[in-house]
């Protein structure tokens, strides 16, 4: 293991560094469109339009690095993502935003499938799923720390803007330095969508709105949280709660569900966190303390179910398909994180912003009612045929390679500790 750091802390550096910078990126341009005064449903389709993007990296890029290589797509891709949130700190209209939003998820998507395939290529399968667990810890303490830069200047002005531009832009120099050859890279081929529902339906359906969930978190966070009259401090407090939650509960819930029937788990962190985000509406005007510690209970529940989902698929899939059913996932991730923030936007608009946490509430009671569902039509799988879970990222893992190895990885692990 300590080869494996050695090959890859310059690569996990970088991620961090990248980390702080989206998370930053995110909820400042949300943080924005609310002080600019941006209608709620055209602010929904302007911060969704990042996931469009997303989508569309996590197709395109695999192809860009097999042509031209690791080193030079990701200092393409970082250098372009750098000059996007500069950008809109120069052009402050809905249009723009859009259109820079768009060309941002796609870079960050492009950078997740070199950084992942990078990592991957560096670890033998004994040791992927602690390099995957290392991997997910400093992508989610960036993401999460991120949060809180938002109070080092006044998100009216072009600061942070330019602070976002410089994190990117160093992250990218540590990655460029390795010393470490580039890997070899394969386009992964996904599995078709039809043949991972009628596999796993719950798993298809599940890492759906397991989108759904996050893109309205990342997308609409600051919007609710600005509409509710906090203060920047607050702001970041809000989203810097879901986050960091997160990523204490992937592992504790992820060895819970691998002990027993997952589909017990899903119902059971869906609940919780209807309850959290029911309680967070609830004490939103009367204990910030309250509050807080209803949206940490919220994200900690609700963040774990893009990996509860795909651990749920992959005990239904042959170990040769995990890759490119992964590489599927992603993309049914990412339509759900596109589309589900443009329909709560817009019920927000009509009739308040006070719908936003109950309406997060409602997703996740619909998914643990179908969870239920599923019960009856299908018998648990056994427990020696289960997958190890695997702790995942929001919003990574664009190529798939990384999780499908990583399982295959930590599968390897159990079986020889046995």
């Amino acid at each position: 293991m300590r080869t494996a750091l050695a090959a890859t802390w310059t690569l996990l550096l970088g991620m961090a560094l990248l980390m702080l910078g989206a998370g930053l990126q995110g909820t400042l341009v949300g943080l924005r469109a609310s002080l600019e005064g941006f209608p709620t449903l055209l602010a929904g389709v302007m911060l969704a339009a990042y996931y469009l993007g997303y989508m569309g990296g996590s197709l395109m890029t695999p192809s860009l690095v097999s042509s031209v290589g690791h080193i030079r797509v990701f200092a393409a891709l970082t250098s372009l993502a750098s000059v996007m949130i500069l950008l809109q700190g120069v052009f402050v209209a809905p249009l723009p935003w859009t259109l820079v939003r768009i060309v941002s998820g796609f870079c960050f998507a492009g950078i997740y499938v070199v950084a992942e395939s990078w990592l991957n290529d560096r670890v033998d399968n004994e040791h992927r799923g602690l390099l995957l667990s290392l991997y997910m810890l400093v992508c989610y303490a960036g993401l999460g720390l991120g949060q809180l830069l938002l109070n080092l200047a006044d998100p009216r002005s072009t600061v942070l803007f330019i602070l976002v531009s410089m994190l990117i832009s160093v992250a990218m120099v540590p990655m460029a330095l390795t010393a470490s050859s580039a890997p070899e890279f394969s386009v992964p081929v996904r599995v078709r969508l039809r043949d991972l529902f009628r596999r796993s339906p719950l798993g298809v359906v599940g890492v759906a709105v397991s989108g759904a969930v996050s893109g309205c978190l990342f997308s609409l966070g600051a919007l609710y949280a600005d509409g509710k009259g906090f203060t920047t401090l607050e702001v970041s407090l809000f989203m810097a709660a879901a986050i960091l939650a997160g990523c204490l509960t992937q592992l504790p819930v992820g060895r819970i569900s691998d002990r027993m029937d997952r589909r017990k788990v899903v119902i059971a962190v869906c609940l919780l966190a209807a309850l959290g985000a029911i309680g967070a509406w609830w004490l939103a005007d009367i204990s910030r303390v309250g509050f807080f510690a209803m949206v940490a209970a919220y994200g900690g529940m609700s963040l774990t179910l893009y990996s509860l989902s795909l651990a749920h698929v992959n005990d239904h899939v042959p170990a040769d398909e995990r890759l490119g059913a992964s590489s599927t996932l992603i993309l049914v991730n990412g339509a759900g994180a596109f589309i589900a923030p443009i329909f709560v936007a817009a019920i927000m608009q009509a009739i308040g912003n006070d719908a936003y946490l109950p309406l997060l509430a409602v997703l996740h009671v619909l998914l643990a009612a179908y969870a239920l569902f599923r019960m009856g039509r299908r018998a648990p799988i056994p427990e020696e045929q289960k997958t190890p879970f695997v702790g995942t990222p929001p919003g990574t893992s664009s190529s798939g390679e990384l999780l499908g190895h990583a399982s295959d990885g930590a599968e390897a692990a159990g079986q020889s500790a046995s």
